[in-house]
C-alpha cells in the first residue's frame, strides 16, 4: 500500500524547491503526496525563520496536528511528524522538549538524509534530531528524478550567506555560502526542460554571489552560468532571486542586455534609504550606491522592472532616516516590493540593540511606505494596458476556459484561451489592470494558433 505524505511549506521559494526534493527523496520509499494532513503517514512542516513569530506559528500547527496523530494511534496506525527547515535548525533541542508530538527534526542542510532519518524515527522511542552542517553537499545525494508540475520550475544553485546583515538569521540557519558546480546545474536544467519546463527561476540566499566550478575546471561567474543556461535547447525563460547589490558584477549587468531568455525583472533588496541605517544593518552599500547601480542596470536593459525589500523601524531609525527611504523609493520607482516592520530575530546582533522603535511608529511608517509602493505598483500595471505581452500560460483560472500565466515582468495575466496553450508563450493584449493581475485577450495570431492546435488534437 502506498504511504501518504503531506508537506506544508512556509516562506521562500527555496523552501518550495526543498519541499519538492523531499518528496522526490521519499518517493522510492512508497510515499505519495496528499493534499491534507488527515490520514497522512508522514507530515513534514518545512519551515522558515525570516518572518515574525515564525517559531510560534510552527508550534501552533503542531498543536493542530496532535489530535490527528492521537486519533491515528487510537485506530492502530501511526502518523509521523517531521519539522524541517530553518525553524528546525534554530530550535533543535528546544523543540524536542517543547513539542513531544514531533518524531523528526531536520535542518535545511541535511534533508538529503530523510530516508535514513525516517527509518531511524520509526525505530526510535523519542525524536530524531539532525541539524548538522555536513561537509558533503546535500545536492550530491539528491535523486536525479524530479517531479515537475507545470511549465515553470525552481532550481536551487546557491545556499547560505556570508553577508551577516545584523537583522538576518540566514547565516546561522543555512550556513556559509555554497555554490553548486555548473555541470550539476546545467544537467538539472536539461532534465527539467526534458520534462516540459519552459521557464526556470534560479534560487539562492545570495544567488548572484554564485561562483561555481566550471565543467572543464576553473571558476565560473554567475553571468557565465546564465549564458550557458541560455544555450539549453527548449529553455525559453530565465529568472533569478534573491540578489544582493554587492554582487551585481559588471558582466552580470551586461548579461541583462545580452541574454534574450533572461526576463526583464530583477528583485534587488536595498532594505533602507538611509546610509546610517544601512551601516547599522551591515549592508556595506550606501543609498547612492544603490541608485547608481539601478541606473547602470537600466542602461543595460531599459525596460527592466525593479522589485525590492524594505524594513521599517530598524533599531535607531529616526524620522529623517525614514524620509530618506521614501525619497529612495520616489527616485527609483519600483514595479513591486515587499515591506515589513522590523522584528528581532533571536541571536542576531540587532535583536540586542537598545534603540528599538516603538511599534506604533513602525506601523505608521509601514503604512506610509506601502501607500507609496502601492501607487508605484498600480502605475506600473496600468502602463501595460494596451500593450501586447508574451505570456507563459501555467495554470487554469477560476473561470471555465480561462488560463493564467506570467508576463516577462512577473505579472499574473489571465485570458480566455484553449487548454492546448498551457505551457506555451502566447501574445496577449492587456485590456485591464487589476490590483494583483492583468486581464487580457489573445491576439488574432494567438487565437489562430490555438484553433490549429485544437484541430490537430
Amino acid at each position: 500500500m502506498p504511504k501518504k505524505l503531506f508537506i506544508k511549506t512556509y516562506g521562500c521559494q527555496m523552501n518550495v524547491y526543498d519541499s519538492g526534493r523531499m518528496a522526490d527523496l521519499l518517493a522510492p520509499l512508497g510515499y505519495e503526496a496528499t493534499l491534507t494532513p488527515e490520514g497522512a503517514d508522514l507530515v513534514i512542516l518545512n519551515t522558515c525563520h525570516i518572518r515574525e513569530k515564525a517559531a510560534e506559528k510552527v508550534y501552533s500547527e503542531l498543536g493542530r496536528l496532535r489530535p490527528l496523530k492521537e486519533e491515528r494511534a487510537r485506530l492502530g496506525g501511526r502518523m509521523m511528524i517531521a519539522v524541517a527547515g530553518c525553524v528546525a535548525q534554530a530550535e533543535g533541542e528546544e523543540m524536542i522538549a517543547r513539542a513531544p508530538v514531533v518524531d523528526l527534526i531536520v535542518g535545511p542542510q541535511t534533508y538529503h538524509r530523510l530516508p535514513e532519518l525516517v527509518a531511524r524515527a520509526h525505530r526510535a522511542a523519542g525524536a530524531v534530531l539532525d541539524t548538522d552542517f555536513p561537509s558533503e553537499s546535500k545536492f550530491d545525494h539528491l535523486p536525479e528524478t524530479q517531479a515537475v508540475d507545470g511549465p515553470t520550475a525552481f532550481l536551487s544553485i546557491q545556499e547560505g550567506c556570508d553577508k551577516f546583515c545584523t537583522f538576518c538569521v540566514v547565516p546561522y540557519t543555512r550556513g556559509a555560502e555554497f555554490s553548486r558546480p555548473a555541470a550539476a546545474i546545467l544537467a538539472e536544467a536539461r532534465r527539467l526542460v526534458a520534462a516540459g519546463v519552459a521557464e526556470i527561476t534560479l534560487l539562492g540566499q545570495n544567488v548572484n554571489a554564485w561562483h561555481g566550478e566550471g565543467p572543464g575546471g576553473g571558476s565560473w561567474s554567475f553571468a557565465r552560468l546564465l549564458h550557458a543556461l541560455a544555450e539549453v535547447p527548449g529553455l525559453e525563460r530565465l529568472r533569478y532571486t534573491t540578489s544582493h547589490p554587492r554582487d551585481m558584477a559588471d558582466d552580470l549587468i551586461a548579461a541583462h542586455g545580452r541574454i534574450e531568455q533572461l526576463m526583464p525583472y530583477l528583485h534587488l533588496p536595498v532594505q533602507s534609504g538611509s546610509d546610517a541605517i544601512l551601516k547599522a544593518m551591515n549592508r556595506r552599500h550606501s543609498a547612492d550606491d544603490y541608485r547608481r547601480l539601478v541606473e547602470r542596470i537600466r542602461g543595460a536593459r531599459p525596460d527592466i522592472a525593479m522589485s525590492c525589500d524594505f524594513i521599517v523601524g530598524f533599531p535607531g531609525e529616526s524620522d529623517a532616516d525614514f524620509v530618506a527611504t521614501l525619497k529612495l523609493v520616489s527616485d527609483i520607482g519600483f514595479a513591486s516590493a515587499f515591506s515589513f516592520k522590523y522584528s528581532p530575530r533571536p541571536g542576531t546582533p540587532a535583536s540586542g540593540e537598545a534603540r528599538q522603535v516603538d511599534e506604533t511608529v513602525k506601523s505608521e511608517r509601514l503604512a506610509a511606505l506601502q501607500q507609496l509602493l502601492g501607487a508605484q505598483h498600480d502605475a506600473f500595471n496600468h502602463s501595460m494596458v494596451g500593450r501586447t505581452l508574451p505570456v507563459l500560460f501555467e495554470r487554469h483560472g477560476r473561470q471555465d476556459g480561462q488560463l493564467i500565466g506570467r508576463s516577462p515582468y512577473l505579472q499574473a495575466v489571465y485570458a480566455t484561451a484553449a487548454p492546448a496553450l498551457m505551457g506555451r508563450i502566447v501574445p496577449v493584449t492587456v485590456l485591464e489592470a487589476k490590483p494583483n493581475s492583468l486581464a487580457g485577450a489573445l491576439t488574432p495570431a494567438a487565437g489562430a494558433v490555438s484553433q490549429h492546435m485544437e484541430v490537430g488534437a
